[in-house]
């Protein structure tokens, strides 16, 4: 599952991106801008794991993680062409979900004036300049294939048909400028089709608000009005101010937590962006703790045991037998798993089973 940073030029979106990332780019970068999106992985900040580890100390730490891909800035006309017009919208179609950073700031950290690529600062107008693009690119999409879809569907084939009957309802909500999310599309084949389109405005949006110094919290006019957007597009925010976190990010851990405790932060904001990125795309965690490691894996919301088991390695799905599940609450409060296991606490689960957000589990299988 990976995630998309976009934004207009110039709204702190690849200052966002090495932020996050840290060290963990898996592509180069680009001297023009981002040419070619570079890819990173981002850990998931979480508190249960620190807990799991103070009961089983292990050799080995690992959070969870996601992958992030900083694709380059949408100027207006993208969808005709203009800056890297195709190509960037094509990245775009590969992500599962889209972190719009949207500008709240006025100047940089030194005074400097940092020219917006449209002459003023209007975080409201910079949302509706990349929805319009996205909206115009799926449109073209839908016109493009629409008669070839109305032709095929003549034959009566199922698929042709679910597919045809899919356009014909996006049709006339892309043409009001809506996102292809809001049209209803009910039915598990039309659904199916609807995924194969690949439409960029399908993909849920978190905005991501980068501000001022003077406004951490995000309560500032600005602000204020992006929030307002967000709430009528029922898509969630999260506010950022991108070169104080980029400075934190270079931090180590006793150095970071002076800072924050100067800035009356309990933590990074990009701990707060991971955290929303990862349930944007669906995803929650459970564990797993021995003396060698103690891991976060990351999951589908809905995900069965043996599908859970098989993000470890796909034998074990294959050949899953049963899984063996505790909670944090039993580790808390018995202190290891042989109290746990004694005081009848440590349940035994089958196929069937649909994982808990934090299950610390081990799985029994057979090959």
């Amino acid at each position: 599952m990976e995630a998309g940073i976009v934004g207009l030029p110039n709204v702190g979106k690849s200052t966002l991106f090495n932020a996050l990332t840290k060290s963990n780019i898996l592509a180069a970068n680009y001297p023009f801008a981002t040419i070619e999106p570079n890819v990173g992985v981002v850990p998931i900040p979480d508190a249960r794991l620190d807990t799991i580890c103070k009961y089983i100390p292990p050799q080995k730490r690992v959070p969870a993680s996601l992958r992030l891909v900083d694709i380059a800035g949408i100027v207006k006309g993208a969808s005709e062409g203009e800056g890297l017009g195709n190509k960037f919208l094509s990245h775009i179609r590969e992500v599962d979900a889209i972190l719009q950073v949207v500008r709240c700031f006025t100047k940089a950290p030194g005074g400097e004036e940092i020219l917006h690529v449209a002459g003023s600062v209007d975080p409201v107008r910079d949302m509706e300049t990349i929805a319009i693009e996205l909206v115009l690119a799926d449109l073209q999409t839908v016109d493009g294939t629409f008669g070839k879809s109305e032709r095929a569907a003549k034959s009566g084939k199922p698929e042709d048909v679910a597919r045809f009957e899919v356009l014909k309802k996006l049709k006339p909500v892309l043409e009001e400028g809506k996102p292809a999310r809001t049209a209803r599309i009910d039915e598990p084949d039309q659904q199916k089709q609807l995924k194969m389109l690949g439409l960029i405005t399908t993909k849920p949006v978190l905005y991501v608000m980068n501000v001022d110094e003077d406004d951490l919290e995000g309560k500032g006019p600005m602000a204020m009005r992006v929030r307002e957007r967000a709430k009528q597009e029922g898509a969630e925010v999260v506010a950022v101010c991108a070169k104080i976190e980029s400075e934190l990010s270079q931090m180590d851990g006793a150095e970071q937590q002076e800072m924050l405790e100067a800035m009356g932060l309990k933590e990074p904001a990009l701990a707060a962006v991971a955290r929303a990125t990862y349930k944007l795309l669906g995803l929650q965690s459970y564990f797993t703790a021995g003396e060698k490691e103690v891991r976060a894996w990351p999951i589908p919301i809905g995900a069965t045991a043996p599908q859970a088991a098989g993000v470890i390695h796909t034998d074990f799905e294959k050949g899953f037998i049963r899984a063996e599940i505790y909670t944090l609450g039993d580790l808390e409060k018995f202190k290891n798993e042989k109290a746990i296991k004694e005081a009848g606490k440590l349940r035994v689960e089958g196929k069937e089973y649909v994982m808990k957000d934090g299950d610390i589990c081990h799985f029994l299988f057979n090959v």
